[in-house]
This record gives structure tokens, sequence and C-alpha cells, in this order.
């Protein structure tokens, strides 16, 4: 199973919802800016029950990019060690978004979420959520760039789950979507007839 990084910006968001992550064989890297002398006891308290799988980096340095510049130098070194990773960075900071298309032209998995839910294996717990997830990245590619096959349907769905899926599930994920009239497989081919918008009642 490919190995999770979460980096987590201490100094943009402090998440309060750490425990999910707990069931999920994630490593945490919490940065803490140089400034930040405090951190709440529910984050302190939720990294200690990860054990090994979180840590704390303290920042050098309190220029605007610092932060940044010190998740970016991680995201490299952990590559060279394991080049199969994924890597979430948890900020609402939007200037690591060039960092985030740079890795992905580089053909490393890397993506930034505003909060640890919006990474779909963890804010999924029923089918209808994950069907949800699907739904949402599949509108997300836009026209014309949405899996043709089945198969590779299939490896995009797990690949939202980071891999995680047995064959039997996304089968039933298929199936449920052909159900709903979102999808038409005929002969191992797909056609989409996706909602125009992601509202939960539209999805029931």
């Amino acid at each position: 199973m490919k190995t999770n990084y979460v980096f987590i910006d201490l100094e943009n968001v402090q998440p309060k919802n750490i425990p999910i992550i707990k069931n999920h064989p994630f490593k945490v890297i919490v940065f803490v800016g140089e400034n930040q002398t405090k951190i709440p006891f529910e984050i302190a308290e939720a990294l200690q029950k990860l054990g090994d799988n979180a840590t704390y980096i303290k920042i050098h340095g309190n220029g605007s990019n610092a932060l940044d510049f010190h998740i970016a130098y991680y995201i490299g070194k952990l590559t060279e060690q394991d080049n199969d990773a994924y890597f979430h960075i948890i900020s609402k900071d939007t200037g690591f978004d060039p960092l985030i298309k740079h890795l992905k032209e580089r053909k490393i998995f890397a993506q930034r979420k505003s909060d640890l839910t919006n990474i779909p294996i963890l804010g999924t717990n029923t089918q209808q959520e994950k069907l949800n997830a699907i739904i949402k990245n599949l509108l997300a590619r836009g026209q014309g760039n949405k899996p043709k096959k089945v198969k590779t349907l299939k490896n995009a769905i797990n690949s939202i789950f980071m891999k995680t899926l047995e064959d039997q599930e996304l089968l039933e994920l298929l199936d449920l979507m052909v159900q709903k009239e979102y999808i038409a497989i005929d002969n191992k081919n797909v056609s989409y007839k996706l909602p125009g918008v992601l509202e939960q009642e539209n999805l029931q």
C-alpha cells in the first residue's frame, strides 16, 4: 500500500478532527511556526495517540513563505526515499498550489486540502459518501477528460481512495452509478450523465 503523508500547516489551520486519521496508516507531520509557542491541547492529545505516525517540525525563520519552503523541502526529501507516496498538505494557503502543480507534472501525487475531511478516504465512510466523492472528482475533470473504459474508471475511482478499495467494493460502486444512471456501460465502454450540480439531495 502506498504511504500517505499528511503535512499540517499549523500556522494556517488548527484542525480539531485529527482523530479521524487514527484508523488509517497515515504519517502526520505538523509544521509549527517559529513564533508559535503553544499548541492546543486537543491537537497535541490527538497527535500523541497516533504514536510513531505523528511528529512535529519547528521551522526556522518567520518570513511569509518560510513554512512553505520547509514543506517543499520535506516533500522532496521523502520523495527520494519513497517515490510512490501520496502527499496531502492541509492548509488554506493557496501559495502551495504552484508547488502542487509542479509535483503533479513530475508524476508526484500531491494535493492541498483545507481540512482533513476533504481527503476522500478520511471524509467518506458510507457508500453514499464514497459515491459523492467519485461524482465530485469526475465533474472536476470536465468534458472529454473522464475515463472511457471500465478498467480505467475503476483505476481512477481506486486512486481517489488511495488504492484502498477491494475489487468487490469497486464493482458495487460501479453498479450503483449504473443504477442511478450516472454512467452507462456498453461493451466495457463508459458514457456519462452526471448531475450538473453536486448536491447531497441530488445524489440520494
